[in-house]
C-alpha cells in the first residue's frame, strides 16, 4: 500500500526509492537454477555460454546481474559490460548461483505483469535474430538493452503495483487511448521514463544506456521496432499494426527480405502470409 507520501512521488523519487532496492528474480528462474545445483555438490559444470542462455528469460534478472557485473569491474577497470555472457564472466558461476539463491521472488500474479515481462522477454529475442540478420557486431548488446526496456514498470510492480494497475485502469477507462498517456495520467511520468532514470543513477554501461534511450543510430531503430513488435505481437497476433513493423525494420536491415524478417515471429504461417499481404497493400 502507498503511503500518502509515495502518492506524491514524481520518477526522480522513484528512482531514488529503486536504486538500492534488492532486485528480485522470477520464481521459475530460482526453482531452474536450484534444480541445476542439486545436480551435483558445487554449482554444475556449465559454460558461461549455456548460463547465458539460462538467464535470458529473467529481465529482473538481466539487471540484477549487470549492476553487479559492473560493481566487479569497475574494481578491476575491466572493459564495460555490454552482455549478458559478460555478466557471467565478471562475476563466475559460484557467484551466479549465490546470488540467484540469495535472491527475492517475484510474487505478482496480474495479467498486466505477466504481459510486461513477455514483452520484454519476445523483444529481446526479435532484435537478437534481426541484429544477426544486419551481421551486427555485438547482437547480445541490443538483445540486453531490449530485454532491460522494461525495467521501470517491472520494478513497479514488485515494489508498489498499485501504479501499474492504476495505469491499467486508466486505459481501460478510455480516459487515455495510448498506454504512455494512461501512465502519465495516473502516476504523473511514464514508466519508460523511470527506466531511463534508474539507467542513469545505475550508472549502466553507456552502450547499453544509448540503447535503452533510443539514441538515433540503426541498433537503437531494432531495439525499438522489437519492443513495438512483441507488444504489439502480445496485444494479438493479427494485430494489424505488425505489417507496418515489419515495413519499419526493413528499413534499418536492407537486402534482407521481408519473409525472412518475418520468419523469427513466434505465430503461425498463415499470420505470416497475413502479415506479408498487409505489406503488399501498402
Amino acid at each position: 500500500m502507498l503511503s500518502r507520501h509515495q502518492q506524491s512521488w514524481g520518477v526522480e523519487q522513484w528512482a531514488a526509492y529503486l536504486k538500492d532496492k534488492e532486485i528480485p528474480v522470477l520464481l521459475a528462474t530460482r526453482d531452474m537454477f536450484q534444480s541445476l545445483k542439486s545436480q551435483g555438490k558445487d554449482a554444475p559444470e556449465f559454460s558461461p555460454r549455456e548460463l547465458a542462455e539460462f538467464v535470458h528469460d529473467d529481465p529482473y534478472l538481466a539487471v540484477k546481474l549487470l549492476i553487479e557485473a559492473e560493481r566487479h569491474r569497475s574494481r578491476r577497470l575491466g572493459k564495460e559490460t555490454t552482455t549478458q555472457l559478460a555478466t557471467i564472466l565478471q562475476l563466475g558461476s559460484d557467484e551466479l548461483y549465490s546470488l540467484i539463491a540469495g535472491s527475492p521472488v517475484v510474487h505478482v500474479d496480474h495479467p498486466g505483469w505477466q504481459a510486461a515481462v513477455s514483452t520484454a522477454v519476445l523483444a529481446s529475442s526479435i532484435a537478437r535474430a534481426w541484429s544477426n540478420f544486419r551481421s551486427d557486431a555485438s547482437p547480445e548488446e541490443i538483445s540486453l538493452a531490449t530485454l532491460l526496456s522494461e525495467t521501470g514498470e517491472l520494478l513497479l510492480w514488485h515494489f508498489a503495483p498499485e501504479l501499474p494497475t492504476g495505469a491499467i485502469a486508466e486505459f481501460e477507462s478510455g480516459r487515455a487511448n495510448r498506454t504512455g498517456l494512461a501512465q502519465l495520467n495516473s502516476a504523473g511520468f511514464t514508466f519508460r521514463q523511470l527506466t531511463l532514470v534508474l539507467a542513469d543513477v545505475w550508472q549502466l554501461p553507456q552502450m547499453i544506456s544509448q540503447l535503452i534511450r533510443g539514441v538515433d543510430r540503426p541498433r537503437t531503430h531494432i531495439a525499438q521496432i522489437a519492443i513495438d513488435c512483441a507488444r504489439h505481437l502480445m496485444q494479438n497476433p493479427d494485430n494489424p499494426a505488425l505489417p507496418s513493423d515489419i515495413g519499419n525494420i526493413s528499413q534499418h536491415i536492407p537486402g534482407v527480405a521481408k519473409e525472412k524478417l518475418i520468419s523469427v515471429l513466434p505465430i503461425s504461417d498463415e499470420q505470416k502470409t497475413h502479415i506479408l499481404a498487409g505489406l503488399s497493400e501498402k
